[in-house]
């Protein structure tokens, strides 16, 4: 593992990478070590992470059984600046506790990102960045655009007006010690993500303007898509970095 200097007069960020999930929705092998693009998806994801440049650490929570075999693959496949894999929980929740548990002391911002998220770009890593630095948490999510209905007994029932309802994505941005005090307090409580931990002790969290590429990949569905999705994804992320050269 390399190891990245901490930018003169900035906070140090690290980010938590969840993936020890079963990935049950799916089937076969598990989502996060399915190959997309040639590599492993969680180190398409992980990769993107690393090369952004206010990131300086990720450490990522994997089933215990692959703490060693992923190291090494990470080790094999130069992935660059600083990282550490340690063992993940049974939850999300464990595994980013995990992960918390392993921050070097110097690290002010945190910020926890799916695994199973590998399209993000990088303006949306320093827009929710800027923002937690702003606020102290913040996170990506979209407005809600179909109509929703609740269902009773597989019949469709009543609508639910979707007027400021959004879906939330990832990564989601916290000063260290509010994403402490959330897990040390509400950790073992059942919570959808981070955000709904935060704001149990009462912290604001800025929305952020995520992107409809950013979805996790949950289902056969969503898998086949990033399949189709990659090539044009890798492009574009090839001409923004030719792009940032030239200038």
């Amino acid at each position: 593992m390399t190891e990245t200097a901490q930018r003169e007069g900035t906070d140090r960020v690290a980010v938590l990478v969840p993936a020890a999930g079963r990935g049950a929705r799916l089937g076969g092998t598990r989502k996060q070590f399915r190959r997309l693009g040639g590599r492993p998806l969680l180190e398409q994801t992980l990769r993107t992470l690393a090369a952004h440049p206010e990131v300086d650490e990720l450490i990522v929570a994997v089933p215990t059984d692959r703490v060693e075999q992923v190291a090494v693959a990470l080790q094999e496949a130069r992935l660059p600046g600083a990282w550490q894999v340690v063992a993940g929980g049974r939850t999300r929740q464990e595994s980013v506790r995990a992960a918390l548990e392993a921050l070097a002391a110097e690290v002010d911002i945190v910020l926890v990102h799916d695994a199973v998220r590998p399209f993000i770009l990088p303006e949306q890593i320093s827009a929710v960045l800027e923002a937690t630095r702003r606020v102290g948490a913040a996170a990506l999510a979209i407005p809600e655009t179909d109509t929703v209905r609740r269902v009773h007994d597989s019949l469709l029932g009543e609508t639910v007006p979707r007027a400021g309802l959004y879906r939330m994505q990832t990564p989601q941005g916290f000063r260290r010690d509010w994403l402490e005090a959330a897990h040390r307090q509400y950790g073992h409580e059942a919570a959808t993500d981070d955000v709904e931990l935060v704001q149990r002790l009462g912290y604001p969290v800025v929305c952020v303007p995520g992107s409809s590429f950013n979805f996790k990949i949950t289902t056969a569905e969503d898998w086949e898509l990033a399949l189709l999705i990659w090539p044009y994804w890798e492009a574009r992320l090839r001409r923004q970095s030719e792009g940032s050269l030239r200038r």
